[in-house]
């Protein structure tokens, strides 16, 4: 899995590319959230567009995530959810709990 990270205005976006596994993708995506909430950052946009397949690993380590942002009185979107991706947050209700956007600038927007 590879994690490309770039800014839009205050907001920062993780470009996900990769199957998001056990111990494929999910250790490295739980670096990278760590590390940028120690930087301050707070307003976090997960691009899953690039993520092909998620499973019951990746899909708590997404949780975990939303978790840690969340204490830390920040904001964990997420855009360009695939039809799998979707479905499987649907069917485990979590589709409730994350805010998710088709459109990059309607979610970079959706933090201010």
């Amino acid at each position: 899995m590879q994690i490309d990270e770039r800014v839009v205005n205050d907001v920062t976006i993780l470009d996900l590319k990769g199957k998001m596994t056990l111990g494929e993708g999910d250790e490295l995506l739980k670096e990278k959230i760590n590390s940028l909430v120690q930087q301050g950052r707070r307003k976090l946009l997960l691009n899953l567009g690039g993520v092909p397949y998620i499973d019951s690993a990746g899909l708590g380590e997404i949780v975990r995530t939303y978790t840690t942002v969340s204490r830390q009185g920040g904001k964990l979107k997420l855009l360009n959810l695939t039809k799998r991706i979707q479905d499987l947050l649907a069917i485990t209700k979590l589709l409730t709990v994350f805010e998710t956007f088709d459109a990059e600038q309607e979610a970079v927007r959706s933090f201010s």
